[in-house]
């Protein structure tokens, strides 16, 4: 997931508060021991996350306090990460790979095993969560969660819609911006046509991509990287959005709300991976470890405003700046109802039949000039 801008409710208050009063504060990574760079390993660390999703100040935090330099390289999809480590890209050590995906790079042997005793920070992570795809975090360590849902402007929408089946009304001729993601969107059309959204049924698929080709005309544009400045800027009504962008939205016009559709929202789980032959394990065990402190993964949801895993990150938040958490937990792109999460799925890795998924997002990506 992706955010270029910060969540002003939190950035500028918490994030502050934290570089004067914190100090960086939390327990320090030996600089010179097994953890940071075992056997004379080189103090670098190469990361390839999405594009904006990592916090500059955490970076250089990290850098000042264990003198390893993070080259930080982006991408936009899961899949585009996956052809360049599937083609043999080497020198990366450290991936933000979703839940489904997960599964796909252990599949494929492309992930490290995590030696978990090197990082002491794990016991922060809220595992009421379902990590289903990772469940002992063998590969992963949950890093952000989110949703995606319907975002709408009530100010220019008379009738904010309940379902995704609304966004098909002529209404939104044109007015629609919806996620650059074959998987989430395929998926939202399967779940309108009460189909599950990780179907290997062909026929339910060929009629998702007649009902998919169907919603072409209310398309304004495709945008998983800011999708939430085309709701500010007022070329679209409503769309599909993640639900930091939403939150983003939602803090600079309030008119901008997030709704769960009747049909169930999915939910993603973003995590730290360690690429397999990583020629830095040491600093990325280092990297993820700091991550998992209190005062850093605030400082994470306070630059991009997705839901947070840290239980430990919450109460940090809720001690130090409470309206800030107040803002987190009253607005349900953040903290999702019980409701919501009772009527969600999870995407996972559909196998050979990707191809077909990829076969109809082709076709309407063509289809829209895209």
């Amino acid at each position: 997931m992706s955010g270029g801008r910060r969540f002003r409710w939190m950035g500028l208050t918490v994030v502050a508060g934290l570089l004067v009063a914190c100090g960086g504060g939390g327990t320090a990574a030996p600089v010179g021991g097994e953890t940071a760079a075992p056997g004379g390993e080189e103090r670098v660390l190469n990361l390839f996350a999405w594009s904006e999703y990592v916090p500059q100040a955490l970076l250089d935090g990290f850098t000042a306090e264990t003198g390893i330099q993070v080259n930080y390289d982006s991408y936009a999809s899961n899949e585009e990460m996956l052809a360049k480590i599937s083609a043999g890209a080497s020198g990366y050590d450290l991936i933000i790979p979703s839940d489904y995906m997960v599964n796909i790079m252990v599949a494929q042997d492309l992930l490290e095993e995590i030696d978990l005793s090197k990082i002491p920070n794990i016991t922060n992570i809220d595992e009421s969560l379902p990590y289903t795809y990772d469940p002992d975090h063998k590969y992963s360590v949950p890093y952000m969660w989110g949703s995606v849902a319907l975002a709408v402007n009530t100010d220019t929408v008379a009738t904010p819609p309940a379902s995704y089946a609304e966004l098909w009304n002529p209404e939104f001729a044109g007015r629609l911006v919806l996620l650059d993601d074959s998987r989430q969107i395929i998926g939202m059309t399967l779940l309108t046509l009460g189909y599950d959204p990780n179907t290997k049924n062909e026929a339910e698929l060929d009629a998702a991509r007649v009902k998919l080709l169907d919603l072409v005309p209310n398309i304004r544009v495709f945008d998983s990287d800011t999708p939430s400045t085309v709701m500010l800027s007022g070329e679209a009504d409503a769309g599909l959005i993640w639900n930091g962008e939403a939150s983003i939205a939602h803090a600079e016009d309030a008119a901008i709300d997030y709704i769960y559709p009747s049909e169930g929202a999915i939910f993603w789980y973003d995590n730290l991976s360690i690429i397999k032959g990583a020629e830095h394990v040491g600093a990325a065990l280092a990297f993820i470890d700091y991550v998992l402190r209190p005062e850093e993964s605030v400082r994470i949801t306070a630059e991009f405003p997705y839901s947070n895993p840290n239980k430990a990150a919450l109460e940090f938040l809720k001690d130090t700046d409470p309206d800030a958490y107040a803002a987190y937990m009253d607005f349900g792109a953040t903290n999702p109802p019980a409701e919501a999460l009772a009527n969600s799925y999870i995407i996972v890795d559909v196998g050979e039949t990707t191809s077909v998924y990829d076969e109809i997002w082709t076709e309407v990506k063509t289809a829209t000039g895209g």
